[in-house]
């Protein structure tokens, strides 16, 4: 608390002068926001608190319109339940291989001119692949999405901490309840909105590049921003946050000054306990989240429900995390330890894994609601990874170990479910698979929620 009212004071003492100090100073010298440290433009960081928001929005809907039409495109291409479980592998696999690029590219391009070029590629990814023919190039053009996807999971963390670093658990939120509702609309609109425009699957797919297009716009006026907000060269939200050296809401320091972090030493992320554990847990609660993503309408359907009801029940599910997704990271923040928020998330999963086998048609509506607020472990994991790095830096390069390693560990989990479910014929083995791995992300998701940061782990080693 006595951190919050500082950084408070210390904006307040440093904002009042530019909104009531008329031009010249009250003597008719320089005022004291004037100099080489101007404020941002309030428009400017409106604009990328947009792009943002509309980023966010696009980094589920190429995942969760698929699952709500799965049947009808594995009858569409001719797939098996077996290769159906690897297109839903797919998604994990593209966000480990091309998340890991993506610090190296925002060095290059800035990490806004990447962001703007992943989301181009989402939006061509979504309309070529419906129409791309075959199973090879419906998987091919997803992996276009998907690399968009991937590079923006990883550069939003960034983001936010470099533009709005006194405000990290308020944004995290916000662009995680953006990504939940994208997630969530996409699931309960697909079906609905493919019959409207008659029926055809592949229209109901291609229809959601029109909102990936749509978050291009924002993001245009900062492609040539190449600089750190630090250094003043027009970044947005630079403002009074970046300039303070004291520890922002999630815990960490803002970056102040003119510090380049590409100047420092490799922080040697792979020497720190903590970061393993945060891959770990993001990669468990990846799996569970792209399992449901892509399974749960399937099972909701094979217990008897109408596809337009297991549509909306995946929904129903995703839309958890928009008020969740806004009030966890602000709630784990204020937290020296996240590991009760860890266990609460692990026991509704449990619950609502059992509830599934036990009951699944008769409990529908109880079992999406357990499961929805399980994969709110997401915006939690996201708002870790700004808390345990102190730097700029370190929450660039923790973020990239952090969701290439955990997409990685999350590949199997997919494909096993579609094998299990062929082979055994029903869904007893994939939702015990299910429910076991929630144990495990449990334990490691307490391991790191503990009150350390990254940077005095290796330090210490």
């Amino acid at each position: 608390m006595m951190g919050g009212m500082a950084r408070e004071e210390t904006r307040t003492s440093m904002s009042t002068p530019i909104r009531r100090t008329p031009p010249g100073g009250p003597h008719g010298g320089p005022a004291a926001g004037d100099g080489p440290h101007p404020s941002p433009r309030a428009w400017t960081a409106r604009l990328l608190m947009a792009g943002i928001v509309l980023a966010a929005l696009n980094l589920r809907p190429a995942i969760t319109s698929l699952g709500a039409l799965l049947e009808e495109v594995r009858d569409g291409l001719g797939m098996s339940a077996g290769l159906a479980g690897l297109l839903t592998s797919v998604p994990p696999l593209c966000f480990a291989v091309f998340g890991i690029t993506a610090p190296r590219l925002a060095r290059r391009f800035g990490p806004a001119a990447v962001v703007c070029a992943g989301t181009a590629a989402i939006a061509a990814g979504l309309a070529i692949r419906p129409y791309a023919g075959g199973t090879a190039g419906f998987v091919a053009a997803s992996a276009l999405a998907l690399m968009g996807i991937a590079v923006s999971n990883v550069l939003m963390p960034v983001i936010v901490k470099r533009h709005f670093p006194d405000r990290v658990g308020s944004m995290t939120g916000l662009y995680s309840m953006a990504l939940a509702l994208g997630t969530s609309t996409a699931a309960a609109v697909t079906v609905p909105m493919t019959d409207a425009l008659g029926g055809s699957w592949r229209t109901g797919l291609a229809v959601w590049a029109g909102l990936a297009a749509a978050a291009l716009l924002p993001w245009l006026p900062f492609v040539r921003q190449r600089r750190e907000p630090g250094t003043r060269a027009g970044g947005a939200g630079a403002g009074a946050g970046a300039e303070n050296p004291a520890r922002t809401a999630s815990g960490a320091a803002a970056p102040g000054g003119t510090e380049d972090p590409a100047a420092r030493p490799p922080l040697p992320i792979t020497r720190s306990r903590t970061a393993w554990a945060l891959a770990v847990f993001f990669g468990l609660q990846a799996t569970a989240a792209y399992i449901t993503m892509g399974w749960m309408a399937q099972i909701f359907r094979d217990a008897g429900v109408p596809a337009a009801t297991a549509g909306l029940l995946l929904a129903v599910t995703m839309v958890m995390g928009v008020p969740l997704s806004f009030v966890i990271p602000r709630l784990a923040t204020r937290l020296p330890r996240q590991g009760p928020i860890v266990v609460v998330l692990g026991v509704c999963g449990l619950a609502g894994y059992a509830g599934l086998y036990l009951a699944p048609a008769a409990g529908a509506w109880a079992w999406a609601l357990l499961l929805g607020i399980s994969n709110c472990a997401f915006p939690l994991a996201l708002t870790m990874v700004g808390m345990r790095a102190r730097t700029g830096a370190g929450v660039v390069r923790l973020s990239a170990f952090a969701q290439s390693t955990g997409y990685l560990i999350s590949i199997p989990g997919p494909l096993l479910v579609g094998v299990l479910y062929q082979h055994s014929g029903g869904w007893g083995l994939p939702l015990a698979l299910m429910a076991a791995l929630m144990i495990p992300q449990t334990v490691v998701g307490v391991l790191a929620g503990r009150d350390r940061t990254v940077e005095d782990e290796t330090a210490a080693r």
